[in-house]
């Protein structure tokens, strides 16, 4: 099998195994109990908020631990207590969800063909606003990874007295995270992105900006979010992203280069397609195929051992283009041809090209 949708999830990374095992099998404590077989876990917890911290140049108490990115995303916009919203029309479907269940008054901005957000329109939809508005843009799209000018959208939010928050989901261990340097006030991270384990995740909230708690219970996440903790995993999520943080500049490097091989070969055979996106995540890419089908692609590659990910969602017998490709006006002709390749620091040459040569084989010339 060649795995290439790590944008949907990624490999653990096997150097972070040891140290979850040992709190899965040996040091098994609830952490908040008071007796001494508890400090080890309560003090790998507060070591890997300070690594989280670390990471994205944050505070060690401005990081709280959720269940993964969509608890994160919940959290953030439920909590913000402002009646107007304003987010993206190519958000993951936890930020817009969210937003509409939290507020009737929402505003999604567009995006223009590289799917990046037009900031014309957030001022304008500021404008309009008459009241403080919480504002949420993701710092890099999901299917096209389209990296967003965050910090340009995080100061004209600010100058307007809004609250911004930023999906970082997708971007996390992929590209430097300053939240600082951003100029955000929320961000909301998962660990199964950045090769560490599922259901954990964690959201940043700066200083001064005041949340209400997720969930009601214990005084656990500084009585923000009641439950015991997860040990193991936050251990894991913490080190993994310390480890891509640290790789990050060699990674990017490794996941151009195959990005490049798989380009290249689908041009020198005169595939008809177009490249979704300007200024993408190194390794995400977004192609829209003329006059095919992005689920046949992904079924005719799954027959090779191949797993892709696809730009549309297919209900019952109906193939409905995703609201992303919608939003950046990809031709009809091409977006119904969607597909998703995303390599991880795990993948091959040897992988691209395999996929290249596979898309070629089954992609007519036209």
């Amino acid at each position: 099998m060649i795995y290439a949708d790590n944008a949907a999830t990624s490999p653990l990374d096997p150097e972070i195994f040891p140290a979850m095992k040992e709190f899965l099998l040996h040091d098994f404590s609830n952490p908040s109990q008071p007796y001494s077989f508890s400090r080890k876990s309560r003090k790998a917890i507060a070591d890997s908020r300070e690594r989280i911290a670390h990471c994205i140049n944050a505070q060690p108490d401005e990081i709280f631990f959720t269940s993964g990115g969509s608890e994160s995303d919940n959290w953030a916009v439920k909590s913000s207590g402002r009646q107007r919203i304003i987010t993206s029309a190519v958000e993951h479907k936890a930020v817009l969800k969210s937003c509409h269940a939290s507020s009737s008054s929402v505003k999604e901005i567009p995006v223009d063909s590289s799917c990046t957000v037009i900031t014309s329109s957030l001022l304008d939809a500021l404008n309009e606003c008459g009241s403080p508005a919480f504002v949420s843009v993701m710092l890099a799209n999901n299917e096209t990874g389209a990296i967003q000018p965050v910090k340009e959208i995080a100061d004209i939010s600010h100058r307007h007295g809004a609250i911004f928050h930023t999906d970082a989901v997708q971007a996390l261990g992929h590209i430097p995270v300053d939240v600082k340097e951003l100029g955000v006030d929320m961000l909301s991270g998962s660990s199964h992105k950045f090769n560490g384990p599922r259901g954990v995740g964690f959201l940043y909230v700066r200083r001064g900006i005041s949340i209400r708690p997720f969930v009601d219970g214990g005084s656990q996440e500084s009585g923000m979010r009641a439950g015991t903790e997860n040990t193991a995993g936050i251990v894991g999520m913490s080190l993994a992203l310390a480890n891509n943080c640290r790789d990050i500049q060699r990674n990017q490097s490794h996941l151009l280069t195959l990005e490049n091989i798989l380009l290249d070969e689908l041009r020198r055979n005169n595939i008809d397609f177009i490249h979704n996106g300007n200024k993408t995540l190194p390794g995400v890419l977004s192609l829209s195929f003329r006059n095919d089908d992005g689920e046949r692609i992904l079924h005719r590659l799954d027959l090779n051992g191949i797993c892709i990910s696809t730009g549309s969602a297919c209900d019952g017998m109906n193939h409905n283009v995703s609201h992303v490709i919608r939003s950046m006006n990809i031709p009809p002709e091409y977006a119904r041809g969607t597909v998703r390749i995303s390599f991880g620091k795990y993948n091959t040459e040897d992988d691209a090209k395999i996929i290249a040569d596979s898309l070629v084989k089954i992609i007519p010339i036209r």
